[in-house]
Formats: C-alpha cells, structure tokens, sequence
C-alpha cells in the first residue's frame, strides 16, 4: 500500500473519531479490521499516525484556532476539514513531512471528500501555519 492510501486510510479514522468522541486501540484496531487492512506497513503507519495526532491534539487545535479569522469559532469548521487540517499540521510540524507533500496531499483529500470550499479553506489555514511555524 503507498503512502496516500495509508494517509488517506488515517483521515478516515481520524474523522471517524471526530463523530465517535472515543479514543482507544479497540477503535484502531476495529477500523483496521472492518476496512480489511491486512498491510503491516500500513497497520504501523495508521496506528502511529492517529496515536500521535490524539498525543498532540491540544496544541494542533490551538494552532488551528490561532489561525482562523476572529469571526470564526473551530465549531463552525466541518468534522470533515478538521480532520483533515489535523492530520496535515501533524504531519508538518511533528513527522518532518515536507509542507508542500503534506498540503498537496490533504488538498487532494478534501477534494474527494470536502464540499466545495474544503481546498481553498484547508489551504488558507495551512498556509499561514507555514508561515508562523517554519
């Protein structure tokens, strides 16, 4: 399995856990199962992803709301773009990921399963923080 599958695979759980509010391995390991994930690699990945994703999701929300415009509130955004914005800010500031691979990829997520604004949106907010964080 390449690496846009698994990342897409670990947006997917992440948005499920944004509609369940329940974090636990179960959870992982039912998502793994249920999608028929049988790629060891993968299995790693997603695992690893999601688990350092929830380790530090207090400072990736912070920085989501930093970056937002005054009138809006994180609520307002979609579990969709959250989940994507997660995964993305994860990626840049705590795996190394090259900004432009990591933005490029989720851009192409939000394509597949965003509305219509969830591109430009994501976009706006991953690129300020680039600006502020690198």
């Amino acid at each position: 399995m390449n690496i846009s599958k698994m990342r897409e695979y670990t947006f997917m759980l992440i948005y499920e856990l944004e509609i369940q509010k329940e974090f636990n391995d179960e959870v992982i390991s039912l998502f793994i199962e249920n999608n028929e994930i049988e790629d060891k690699d993968a299995k790693k990945y997603i695992r690893k992803m999601v688990t350092g994703i929830k380790e530090h999701e207090d400072e990736i929300v912070k920085i989501i709301k930093d970056k937002l415009k005054p009138e809006w509130k994180i609520e307002r955004i979609t579990k969709i773009n959250l989940a994507l914005l997660k995964l993305s800010i994860y990626e840049i500031l705590y795996k190394d990921v090259p900004y432009k691979v990591a933005i490029n990829e989720v851009i192409e997520l939000a394509k597949q399963y965003g509305d219509d604004t969830s591109p430009m949106f994501i976009n706006g907010v991953l690129a300020n923080v680039v600006k502020e964080n690198l």
